[in-house]
């Protein structure tokens, strides 16, 4: 078992049994997050879905998760949170299940709002125990590693589920998702220590309280305003291209699958470095900025897709007897989404370590997560039932580039608030060595 404070690399961070066991949490909730993603585009297709109706795959999803995020970060601060992760797992294994014998579009509104609860219990606890037991000075690598593991397990959600979504059908692709997450289950269960992280007093940890007192802080002011903005762009992407792909252009789960994985793949190979990176930046917010615009050039050329009949053409694929034929669009919205892979493998390690490095201020990381995640959830309650709305009443281009007008926005109003609160973190220092 590789000690934690000797690891300088995924690889080394892969043998130490604890991180192990997290990274494995990560990679179940990421992999059938985005094997879900394509299957709702074929529950799109099959039921004959309106765009405000798709909107509500992602917002009943996001209700659910706004819900609970704010008790939810006050027992995992005080509480077993080993105990929240093997729940978490369990959950999932439920909801996996179900998803086999949906018959109808209410049942995966239904199906949808349990996930929300389930990928909460993993994505706060997983998140705020990794940055918790991460020693001092490898908290960058520790969380950008976790990220780049669940962008493997995301890749291969979207490559893989693809697959069996194309070749098997719904039944066996939730069969494999109940297995991987099993595995999972058993690895929490077997090597993450109890109590992991550290306990705060429920007095320290009350709620509303400790958020009131977190948003006293500038850093958190101005993240947490970005989150608001950027999340409507993000959830709208998230939900609307494996339907834009599927109901637009007639491509097929797998080659959606393919799609996505170029963004995932870029996820996946950079985050680590990326970690690493900031760990020795001295002004972190500048690569949020530059991730969300990044983001935002992506979203503008989705729409644009279509248009590269008049440059490519269709091709034919064959394998085992069976062909597959990519339209020119697949290019297009394959280039597209490999952008807005590397837009968010610049932002997310900087925003995960400002939230964690914030949050210990006050011993409440798992808090400061709860506000990450609950300023999320409001552009993903509004963003994806506001742009299939705007898709039905307009077009595509119109919908997308609303989207991306919205995470170009959150970005320059997020670098100007940061630019603002590290001039007066630098005066209020320059004014206490004066007073010494």
């Amino acid at each position: 078992m590789t000690d934690a404070a000797d690891a300088t690399s995924l690889t080394d961070l892969i043998r130490n049994e604890e991180f192990l066991a997290l990274a494995s949490t990560a990679f179940a909730r990421s992999q059938a997050y985005s094997t879900i993603l394509i299957a709702l585009a074929m529950y799109a297709d099959l039921f004959g879905t309106s765009g405000t109706v798709e909107g509500l795959f992602g917002t009943v999803f996001a209700l659910t998760q706004f819900l609970i995020v704010l008790p939810l970060g006050r027992v995992v601060d005080t509480g077993n949170s080993k105990r929240y992760l093997l729940a978490g797992l369990l959950l999932n294994i439920a909801i996996f299940t179900g998803f086999t014998f949906v018959t109808a579009v209410e049942h995966v509104l239904v199906l949808r709002a349990l996930q929300g609860v389930g990928a909460s219990l993993l994505w706060i606890t997983g998140s705020t125990v990794v940055g918790e037991i991460s020693p001092d000075g490898k908290r960058g690598l520790w969380l950008g590693s976790y990220n780049q593991v669940a962008a493997v397990s995301s890749l291969a959600g979207t490559i893989f589920g693809g697959l069996l979504l194309y070749t098997y059908g719904f039944q066996t692709t939730y069969a494999v998702l109940v297995a991987v997450t099993t595995l999972a289950t058993l690895s929490v269960y077997r090597f993450l220590r109890d109590n992991p992280g550290q306990q705060t007093d429920t007095a320290d940890a009350s709620g509303l309280d400790t958020l009131k007192t977190l948003l006293q802080r500038p850093a958190i002011r101005a993240l947490v305003s970005f989150r608001f903005g950027f999340s409507v762009a993000k959830m709208a992407v998230v939900i609307f291209l494996p339907i834009y792909a599927k109901t637009q252009f007639g491509i097929n789960p797998l080659a959606i699958g393919g799609i996505l994985a170029g963004g995932k793949l870029t996820k996946s190979l950079l985050q680590g470095r990326m970690g690493t990176l900031i760990d020795g930046a001295e002004h972190r917010y500048k690569f949020v900025f530059a991730g969300a615009a990044v983001y935002a050039v992506g979203i503008l050329f989705i729409p644009l897709a279509g248009s590269a009949t008049q440059f490519l053409s269709a091709v034919s694929l064959s394998a085992a007897g069976r062909t597959m034929v990519l339209p020119p669009a697949f290019f297009g919205l394959f280039a597209a989404y490999g952008v807005l892979g590397v837009g968010d493998s610049i932002r997310l390690p900087a925003s995960m370590t400002l939230f964690v490095e914030e949050g210990e201020r006050l011993d409440a990381v798992a808090g400061s997560f709860s506000l990450r995640s609950l300023s999320w959830k409001v552009g993903q309650l509004i963003g994806p039932v506001a742009v299939g709305a705007i898709w039905e009443a307009t077009s595509a281009l119109v919908a997308f580039w609303v989207a991306a007008g919205c995470a170009g926005a959150a970005a320059v109003a997020f670098v100007a608030m940061a630019i603002r609160s590290t001039r007066r973190e630098q005066r209020a220092s320059t004014a206490v060595r004066s007073a010494d």
